[in-house]
């Protein structure tokens, strides 16, 4: 079978490509090229066949031309069968190469020989079209001209050598040549312009289908990644495409991706329907909060805007778009923006209360010396502790808001398991949820460079968020601590709570974020900046625990190694009656084994 030509080649029709075209372009070109010319040369095999038939069926008939025409009939039979077998299309720098001469020189000289030596009566003048088409279409504007002038020339000369004698020669005979030849001359330059306008045009279509569906994915790809959900509708309430938003805020992972979903069908979907309805029926785009149930359990609060696509001339419209937005994540925005502006009076209002907390202070150290009696020292030791609470809160929320501790700050080293220890029996004493917390301990020995104070509050957090989800079993909330590689350590915080949900994963550490009307929402905030200050992470996960499975707030913290410089210790203040080793330096023996949990 013939091949495919090269891509780098390209004929008359094909040359009107512009240089900036794509290859994919040209490929399209080319194939289409190759179709053209097995279209002809299979136009050629059935012509010689018909060719051979009738020569066969003139042998029979009286006045029939000469015997030897069927072998002529039956070499173009073969000749045509020959090229489009074993051979592929010429180049265009060769368009007077050998295969046209096995083609259009071999019709030529075919049906030349058929037209003198006819003596039936048939004309085969028309047949010329066919070499004179294939010129113009194949090849270039020169070959298709010369076609026909060969052409020309041989009806010419046929009508001269018909005569017995020159002088003989009919002019009307002459003029019909003279006239056939004109029409293939038109017939070649039409057919050759109007190959090169076609060329043109699909070279231009190509172009813009290309940039069409390159539109369309680069659009395809915008929607997916869209926050705002995006769903289509028709006017039968049929859902026809809904983007990975808009699926994850209906139905979420239970999404089926290749069923088509009737609104009105689904329970829990009854506000969107109407208002799809309502869009329809009065021709115009509509806005409105709606409820979505996504099981008995889950309820999702949405803001809703649709938007009509245009209509077709006078048909009505038949497509609804509608935008869905997660009104937590609305919330959660504004709610950014006013930490944000609560940011920048952090520092003033910082200053404002130090002053007064200054004087304050101050003053109670005077008024201390004055007074002896013991009701009166008790008061003013109660002023000064609630003044130096105070001051710590406004340090803690300074802190919180530099992203790193100032120059020259180091952190004390904690003895890592102790400090757990002490910090868990302290939460499970006040929380008073003997039997639920389960400590595990698995890294002796491992120093962390962390504010005991930071490190409490941030266990505290986590610990809090976990007891209020779990289930209250024993040991349905555990502290896991154990090495993660040479450098660090792995804090984790486990619970045998239910899985959150994807609206509630995207926004977990973002401030004022809470899927509970009464929690602020700035826990797991704080969290993550304790953490980031120290050169820790803090991540979430779903894991299984003895065959049971939870949510997991784990932290990877950088450990303190032998051979490094100790920090600047600190002293801890811990409640009466409590004891805690203080911080040390960290041990010099290596990394510990992990234990079996």
């Amino acid at each position: 079978m013939p091949q495919e030509p090269p891509s780098h080649f390209a004929p008359s029709w094909f040359s009107t490509l512009e240089a900036g075209d794509s290859v994919l372009n040209r490929q399209h070109h080319v194939r289409a090229y190759v179709r053209l010319w097995r279209a002809f040369m299979r136009a050629r095999v059935l012509i010689a066949i018909v060719l051979l038939a009738l020569q066969v069926f003139l042998l029979r008939s009286p006045g029939a031309g000469p015997t030897w025409l069927v072998a002529v009939c039956a070499l173009h039979l073969t000749a045509a069968l020959a090229v489009l077998i074993w051979t592929r299309p010429p180049a265009p720098g060769r368009a007077f190469g050998g295969q046209w001469l096995l083609t259009i020189g071999v019709d030529l000289a075919a049906f030349g020989v058929l037209q003198y030596f006819q003596q039936s009566g048939i004309n085969y003048t028309p047949l010329f079209a066919l070499p004179v088409l294939m010129a113009s279409i194949l090849g270039s504007i020169t070959l298709a001209l010369a076609t026909a002038a060969v052409v020309t020339l041989y009806l010419l000369g046929e009508a001269a050598l018909s005569a017995p004698l020159l002088s003989e020669v009919s002019t009307s005979r002459f003029l019909q040549s003279g006239l056939t030849g004109t029409g293939f001359f038109l017939v070649a330059f039409l057919a050759s312009q109007l190959a090169q306008r076609l060329a043109r045009e699909e070279a231009r279509a190509r172009s813009s289908q290309a940039a069409a569906r390159t539109q369309a994915q680069v659009n395809e790809l915008i929607i997916e990644s869209l926050s705002e959900g995006v769903m289509v509708v028709d006017r039968h309430g049929v859902v026809r495409n809904a983007n990975p938003a808009a699926q994850g805020m209906l139905m979420g992972e239970a999404y089926p991706q290749a069923a088509k979903l009737l609104l009105s069908a689904r329970t829990g979907w009854e506000e969107l329907a109407r208002l799809v309805d309502q869009t329809f029926l009065r021709g115009q785009e509509l806005e409105s909060e709606v409820r979505v149930d996504l099981d008995e359990f889950t309820t999702h609060r949405l803001f809703a805007r649709t938007r009509l696509t245009s209509a077709q001339s006078a048909r009505p419209t038949e497509l609804c778009v509608l935008f869905l937005e997660d009104l937590r994540e609305v919330e959660a925005r504004v709610r950014t923006e006013k930490l944000a502006s609560m940011g920048r009076m952090s520092a003033a209002v910082a200053h404002e209360i130090r002053n007064p907390l200054s004087a304050i202070t101050q003053a109670n150290a005077l008024l201390d010396e004055e007074v002896s009696e013991a009701g009166q020292k008790r008061l003013t030791r109660m002023i000064d502790q609630n003044a130096q609470r105070l001051a710590k809160i406004v340090d803690d929320i300074l802190n919180v808001a530099r992203a790193q501790p100032s120059q020259g700050e180091t952190a004390p080293a904690l003895p890592l398991d102790q400090t757990v220890r002490y910090i868990t029996h302290e939460w499970n004493r006040q929380a008073q949820a003997q039997g639920v917390l389960g400590v595990h301990p698995h890294a002796p020995g491992t120093h962390i460079a962390f504010d005991p104070e930071h490190l409490r509050r941030l266990l505290i957090n986590l610990l809090d968020n976990a007891l209020r989800h779990a289930s209250r079993r024993p040991s349905s909330v555990r502290v896991i601590t154990q090495p993660s590689g040479p450098d660090r350590v792995r804090i984790s915080v486990w619970s045998d709570s239910a899985p959150l949900e994807p609206g509630v994963l995207k926004h977990l550490f973002e401030p004022f974020f809470s899927s509970e009307s009464r929690s602020s929402g700035l826990g797991l905030y704080i969290c993550r900046e304790l953490c980031e200050r120290y050169g820790a992470q803090i991540a979430y996960q779903r894991s299984r625990l003895d065959q049971k499975e939870g949510n997991e707030f784990y932290i990877l913290a950088p450990t303190l190694q032998g051979g490094a410089r100790a920090p600047v210790q600190q002293s801890l203040t811990y409640p009466a009656g409590d004891s805690m080793p203080p911080p040390s330096r960290p041990s010099t023996n290596g990394p510990p084994s992990l234990s079996t949990l």
